[in-house]
């Protein structure tokens, strides 16, 4: 097996995903062969990967955060980077997969009796991941101090006891009570997995980070672990795409730009990086908007993103009056994407005969195309190589669905995927709906598309953007840490 450490935090959104993506790229700079691993991730926002050996399907399914570390590492995604993905569809249950593989929904109770048979399957990916390389980082999920779930744990503690990793813990100080929390940590953890800790880290600190030396020292006399360092806010980290939607929580508006475009903050958005694009041009304003605020009026691209449970965001968007507010964008000459289920929003109706997202078995759509949707339990999982239909230039991207979608507007199709027509455009050409996830970090078709609404493009290429990030990440995390004793734990 190759060396191996892993990051845990203190809480979720402490920003392991980061620095794990940061540290990957620079031990990948010292020349390491590096991989990422995350045994269990939460998350609808996914990403599709190889699965080594099974030449049947398209691809599989990892978190999104993953796919970013194998691009830090220089290498193609595999879904042992991430074998068990779990996507919230309600309050209390989630859709898992484990290497790839669906094994349907779970309520979160009946979740945690699973995990002792998913550890198999964990350890199993482990195993290849390894496989060839210097070094894997590994992310934990959530926080080893949820000590409830210990029993059943394959994320934190029960991973890193299991495989024998020295841990490294994170604290996010931007939030508040980061010397409590760190100190609490080690206050509530047993001994077992408690001498798994070599150390802590503190992240997200803004300003003269030696104002916190006294914080070190407290945290010091209270654990007796060292501190491998503070990161300051990386200003780089909001050019690279996001995985948990608590960002979007966070998101404020910027400055007015030459286009407005307003994002419906849907319960189970999905894939909401397929904005990062637009996010990233000088012209354009992206504005999320939650639920409980209208969309704005002077908005001229609405663009509704993907959901992992389209019926019951269909009908949490009436329910905000959200359909009124489009209708009435519609009114005034304004332009939709829909994208995966915000495609089938789009459309007449969409039905769910075999209830695969709940009870509801039929939804009134929002009747701006004239399409239908039926989901069936076959998904649709893979990377694609397509073409737009209305500017002649290349896509890039990847379809993750359930569903199948007919009508008379898909005769006018919005891309051609693998050589198959998809998507539909209503017949004034304002608005389109796809399947195709990431088709906005095509550069020159985003320009072309950006122009037919008045908008001159800032010429960026977002993939290089995105390197380029990850290597301001990596020399951040080389200049405040000391990752040389970092990556000298690793066994």
């Amino acid at each position: 097996m190759a060396k191996a450490i892993m990051l845990q935090g203190t809480g979720s959104d402490v920003g392991k995903t980061v620095l794990v993506a940061g540290l990957c790229r620079a031990a990948q700079n010292r020349g390491l062969k590096v991989r990422p691993f995350k045994p269990q991730n939460m998350s609808n926002n996914a990403a599709v990967a190889d699965i080594p050996g099974d030449n049947r399907t398209g691809g599989g399914e990892i978190g999104r955060g993953q796919w970013l570390q194998a691009l830090a590492c220089g290498v193609r995604p595999t879904v042992h980077m991430n074998p068990v993905l779990l996507k919230p569809q309600s309050d209390i249950g989630s859709q898992g997969g484990g290497q790839g593989k669906g094994f349907g929904e779970a309520r979160a109770r009946d979740y945690q009796a699973m995990k002792g048979r998913l550890m198999d399957a964990v350890l199993e990916s482990w195993a290849k991941v390894g496989e060839g390389a210097d070094l894997v980082i590994v992310e934990g999920a959530g926080s080893p101090a949820e000590i409830n779930l210990r029993s059943h744990d394959i994320a934190n503690m029960g991973f890193a006891t299991r495989a024998n990793l020295p841990v490294i813990l994170v604290g996010d100080i931007d939030r508040g009570g980061v010397i409590a929390s760190v100190a609490g940590t080690h206050l509530i953890l047993p001994e077992e997995d408690r001498c798994m800790i070599a150390g802590y880290l503190i992240n997200k600190f803004r300003g003269d980070v030696s104002l916190f030396d006294e914080g070190i020292s407290a945290i010091n006399k209270f654990t007796g672990w060292r501190c491998f360092g503070v990161v300051p806010w990386l200003k780089a980290a909001a050019r690279l795409p996001s995985e948990d939607s608590v960002v979007l929580e966070r998101l404020a508006s910027g400055e007015r730009q030459a286009l407005k475009v307003a994002v419906p903050m849907l319960a189970r958005i999905a894939n909401f990086d397929d904005l990062d694009p637009l996010k990233a041009e000088p012209q354009v304003e992206v504005v999320f908007v939650p639920p409980g605020k209208k969309l704005p009026e002077d908005a001229g691209l609405v663009v509704i993103p993907g959901s992992k449970s389209t019926i019951g965001d269909l009908i949490k968007f009436r329910e905000n009056g959200w359909d009124r507010d489009l209708i009435a964008h519609r009114k005034r000459g304004g332009h939709v994407v829909g994208i995966c289920g915000g495609y089938q929003m789009l459309g007449r109706r969409v039905t769910d005969p075999d209830g695969i997202e709940g009870s509801v078995r039929e939804v009134e759509g929002l009747g701006l195309l004239d399409i239908e949707t039926v989901m069936e339990p076959e998904k649709t999982v893979r990377n694609s190589n397509a073409r737009s239909v209305q500017f002649g230039l290349p896509l890039e991207g990847y379809e993750i669905h359930l569903g199948r979608t007919t009508g008379p507007d898909t005769a006018r199709p919005s891309a051609i995927i693998n050589g198959v027509e998809d998507g539909a455009v209503s017949a004034d050409g304002k608005v389109i709906g796809t399947y195709l996830h990431g088709l906005f970090s095509a550069d020159a078709f985003r320009a072309a598309y950006l122009e037919s609404l008045g908008v001159r493009s800032g010429g960026i290429d977002y993939r290089a953007e995105v390197e380029k990030a990850l290597d301001e990440v990596a020399a951040e995390l080389e200049a405040h840490l000391d990752c040389d004793a970092i990556f000298d734990l690793a066994r």
